[in-house]
């Protein structure tokens, strides 16, 4: 019912574009993350008559989550560096793969940084041979690289950047070459390249058991535990929910001007400890634990972007609180109040 709900708001707020897809062929990348399920189902939804390829590395274990999406659209099987597409003119592409795992960026940044780069080079060759005439490019505020604290909010024009001599930035730094990778075929081959800068999320079909605090702290707060933080939790996120992403990253696709690149997220700033408590007040948990250690992760400052130029050139904005959010995921995923 919820995910009804989020889907039929994006129809209604998309309906006026929808229809410049009409008869559009489009290769997508990522197409069975988190994010790029919420487009297609977006897409699906809307009726447009609309060819999408998705590359995957595992068709089938896509079309067993969403079977309903893997009849509407077609899948290849293969890795974003390495994949031979069928024959023909794709007229947009949007590039959203990425392996956005702490675990990989940890153990294997190498890894992490080649897939970000070789598969960014990948697509925009093959988008330069097939005469795309969009590129969307997925991006993301780790861009910025640790933001400083007298930094409200930080906006596109920023020059900071993430540390180089820190393996924990290959994530980053990968993505600052792949936006280089982006502007070097603008301006070489005359590629059209819109790039979104992705903060922090919150939505049904977020996992609620890997790396992501929200989800963390949903998964304990349904199940009766204390949901425990063992850094200090001091950490400032923002959350943007999941449904307005999708649709502002429709119209990126469809209404920004040539070339734009913009934050996608949420200005409404909350500490990772605060957004325990409330994830505990909003779905009845027991409370919070902080351990109060030392902060492994690759920003324990703060992340949270300015999102003054989309709202005023695409004329979006949030339609979903934090407290809404954390409540509709977790009914999404079975909670009852």
């Amino acid at each position: 019912m919820i995910f009804d709900e989020d889907l039929s708001a994006i129809d209604r707020q998309l309906a006026p574009y929808w229809r410049e897809l009409d008869g559009a062929r489009i290769l997508m990348t990522g197409g069975s993350g988190f994010i790029g399920r919420w487009m297609l189902e977006a897409l699906a939804r809307s009726g447009v008559d609309a060819d999408v390829l998705i590359l995957s590395r595992d068709p089938s274990g896509f079309a067993a989550r969403a079977p309903h999406l893997a009849q509407r659209f077609a899948c290849l099987a293969g890795d974003v560096t390495d994949f031979v597409p069928p024959p023909g003119r794709f007229s947009h592409v949007i590039h959203a793969a990425t392996d956005a795992s702490a675990a990989l960026n940890a153990n294997d940044p190498r890894r992490m940084f080649d897939t970000i780069v070789s598969g960014t080079r990948r697509i925009l060759d093959l988008a330069v041979e097939r005469q795309v005439s969009r590129v969307l490019f997925l991006s993301s505020g780790a861009v910025y690289g640790v933001q400083p604290w007298d930094v409200a909010h930080v906006a596109e024009d920023w020059m900071g950047g993430p540390d180089p001599r820190d393996p924990k930035s290959a994530y980053g730094e990968g993505k600052r070459a792949a936006e280089m990778l982006c502007a070097i075929y603008g301006k070489q081959f005359g590629l059209d390249i819109v790039t979104a800068r992705i903060f922090a999320l919150l939505g049904p079909l977020l996992s609620l058991d890997i790396h992501f605090a929200a989800g963390n702290f949903i998964r304990d707060a349904m199940a009766g535990r204390p949901i425990r933080i063992e850094s200090a939790g001091t950490a400032v996120r923002s959350y943007l929910y999941a449904a307005d992403l999708a649709a502002w990253l429709w119209l990126a696709l469809l209404r920004a001007p040539r070339s734009a690149t913009f934050n996608m997220g949420s200005e409404d700033a909350v500490s990772i400890a605060d957004l325990a408590r409330r994830t505990a007040a909003a779905l009845g948990g027991p409370g919070v634990e902080i351990a109060g250690q030392a902060d492994a992760g690759w920003n324990p400052g703060r992340y949270v972007p300015s999102t003054a130029l989309i709202r005023n050139m695409l004329g979006v904005a949030p339609t979903v609180s934090l407290d809404t959010a954390i409540r509709r995921t977790a009914t999404f995923n079975g909670w009852k109040e």
